[in-house]
């Protein structure tokens, strides 16, 4: 799959074909996709990942939320980051100060559900306006000489499921791929996503088209990709629990056979591994912190992990979370 002069595919290692296989991405997840979490999937097999969405008010672009969400020091190109945001002068400023600060690729946000987000009519909450959606997408476009991209939902609700609008909007305003996941905003993460709207706006526009919602196995993305005929698939609350799992769908393409499930020294390490780096990225009383949603979803799934989970949450001290997290996987060795 190529955006601009980027193509992506999937990672060669054990991969017959790369070129001919599509790309597993990394969804932008607030509060979840920083910068070591998205080395972390990179180096498990993800092709692309999106830093957590930004804002755009100029007012905050050097808040330290926002230049702690913006470090890719050290990360591989391309560099996507997404933006957030309502007014189309802001988000063309937006997206210039990041290309300025190193961004490859800018990722316009119409897919979050929040209620936070949506309040200030943000995110999903612009698929009610498709003018402003057009004076948005043109004005980031117009402003920046890297490929632009936009992340949607299928729609507010489901008496108004405009996602094939959108797209066609998109198309027209020089948007160079789209994401879509297969729930309207009013679903929030409910229930089943429908990826019939993926398929019909598939065959509908041009521009690569990037399936995402529920895809948490090897057979669902392979399901998904030839219902849909998606160009990539998209995952996000199932890297957070298995992020191994990038490997395993790009091997499942290949071959069609699974990988052997990560050892329990391999999970050590690999969880080990993510706590140095929060720490070392965040600080060690805020990485601290932040390692708890981490080891809240990997660890609590796991024989013993629930148990584990009630003792390591009311932990601050960062060298005793290490250390009561390596004596858990330790003691099953």
């Amino acid at each position: 799959m190529k955006i601009g002069s980027w193509q992506f595919h999937a990672p060669s290692a054990n991969i017959d074909s790369p070129s001919v296989l599509p790309p597993i991405f990394l969804a932008p997840m607030a509060g979840i996709t920083d910068r070591p979490f998205r080395q972390l999937c990179r180096r498990l097999g993800a092709a692309q990942v999106i830093s957590e969405m930004v804002t755009s008010k100029p007012e905050l672009l050097n808040s330290l939320k926002t230049r702690t969400r913006l470090n890719h020091d050290g990360e591989e190109a391309p560099i996507a980051v997404q933006i957030l945001g309502t007014e189309a002068k802001q988000m063309a400023q937006a997206a210039r100060f990041n290309v300025n600060n190193g961004a490859d690729i800018i990722d316009i946000n119409m897919g979050c559900p929040a209620k936070k987000v949506c309040n200030v009519l943000a995110g999903s909450a612009l698929l009610k306006n498709e003018d402003l959606v057009g004076d948005i997408l043109s004005s980031v476009v117009q402003a920046v000489s890297v490929p632009v991209t936009l992340k949607i939902r299928t729609g507010w609700d489901e008496s108004s499921r405009n996602a094939l609008n959108i797209a066609k909007i998109a198309v027209e305003c020089g948007i160079q791929a789209l994401t879509i996941h297969g729930r309207t905003r009013a679903c929030g993460y409910r229930g089943k996503a429908e990826y019939d709207t993926i398929k019909t706006v598939k065959q509908q526009v041009s521009i690569p088209i990037i399936a995402n919602g529920d895809i948490n196995s090897a057979e669902k993305a392979q399901y998904v990709l030839q219902y849909t005929n998606a160009d990539a698939i998209m995952i996000g609350r199932a890297a957070l629990h298995s992020p191994w799992i990038f490997a395993d769908i790009n091997h499942f393409l290949a071959t069609g056979k699974h990988l052997p499930e990560p050892s329990w020294q391999d999970k050590s390490k690999i969880v080990l591994n993510l706590l140095d780096d929060l720490y070392s990225f965040y600080g060690k009383s805020h990485g601290t912190r932040i390692a708890r949603k981490h080891l809240c979803a990997t660890i609590k799934p796991l024989p013993g992990g629930e148990h584990f989970w009630k003792i390591v949450n009311r932990i601050s001290d960062a060298e005793q979370q290490y250390k009561m997290t390596r004596f858990f996987f330790e003691k099953k060795l």
